[in-house]
């Protein structure tokens, strides 16, 4: 017997809020890749790592934000504790190779595109480990043509935005970065819903769950493991505000004092500032020679 799948039980509101989680991890993380191409000082493995860390969170995130919403008519739904874990830890690792090859390769077309297929791969990943994960009285099953469809669009749109966001400067090009990250990741997820079916076992009672939660609701479930990955990612948004880049218009920390020695050496390249008898109402750059001249004669 076949089930009834729903994936919008709370209309649009999950998807609106996957959506969005997924542009604040895309956009830190895409932060943290670009800012890691303008370091050449030891900063540049932790902005890598970091990057890695909140794409990957925004990946595992907006995954299970979605499936809040997630319903198969009749029957209760649980959760593999491991398998979930697992999910963002593959995240994270498939995305830091992507991310680390960018940091220390450099923004050339080979490794950017090699980056977007890695990063697409990984959102793949994370949204199968996730159903994987699943625990109910039936079995998943998937149209093996939209599933395609579903790994294509994590691919390319991943790729599309490592291309904008390291090839581009300023915020139209950020802004159009994170927009094709956050379709990556949710057009990924809903595709694969698409092509997913669930085949049921007969029995629609509780009695074979055997995870933590029982017959609780998907949202007391998924709640509390979302929390975690949420705050890591204000966490991560505190550290990149706070990005030198960004307080001091650029350079590091480590670069504030030489820049500052700079404009210095270079202050007595202004033009000379009148005498001290000189009017106050004259112009400041007008030339000493106009004051003394008159004065000679």
């Amino acid at each position: 017997m076949q089930g009834t799948v729903d994936d919008f039980a709370f209309g649009a509101v999950t998807p609106a809020a996957s959506y969005l989680v997924a542009c604040v991890g895309s956009a830190l993380g895409l932060r943290c890749v670009v800012r890691s191409l303008n370091n050449r000082q030891s900063w540049k493995p932790g902005w890598l790592a970091l990057g890695a860390a909140t794409i990957g969170c925004g990946i595992w995130t907006m995954h299970f934000v979605a499936m809040v919403g997630f319903r198969i008519q009749g029957i209760p739904i649980d959760y593999d504790a491991r398998l979930t874990s697992l999910g963002l830890v593959v995240a994270v690792a498939v995305v830091g190779l992507g991310v680390f090859a960018v940091g220390y390769r450099g923004a050339t077309p080979v490794t950017l595109t090699a980056a977007g297929i890695l990063t697409g791969l990984a959102v793949v990943a994370t949204y199968y480990i996730g159903m994987a994960a699943l625990e109910l009285n039936g079995a998943l099953e998937y149209d093996s043509l939209t599933v395609a469809v579903s790994v294509l669009t994590a691919v390319t749109a991943a790729t599309a935005a490592l291309w904008t966001a390291a090839s581009y400067r300023g915020f139209p090009a950020a802004l159009g970065a994170t927009l094709l990250m956050g379709v990556a990741l949710t057009g990924t997820h809903y595709t694969g819903m698409a092509a997913l079916g669930v085949h049921l076992r007969g029995a629609t009672d509780a009695s074979y769950m055997t995870g933590t939660y029982g017959n609780a609701s998907p949202v007391s479930i998924l709640l509390p493991m979302i929390i975690g990955p949420v705050v890591f990612l204000i966490l991560s948004g505190v550290v990149v505000m706070f990005d030198p880049q960004l307080v001091l218009g650029g350079g590091d920390w480590s670069r504030a004092t030489p820049r500052r020695r700079r404009v210095a050496v270079a202050a007595p390249e202004r033009p000379a500032q009148p005498p001290q008898n000189a009017s106050l109402f004259e112009p400041r750059d007008q030339p000493v020679g106009r004051h003394a001249g008159p004065r000679g004669r």
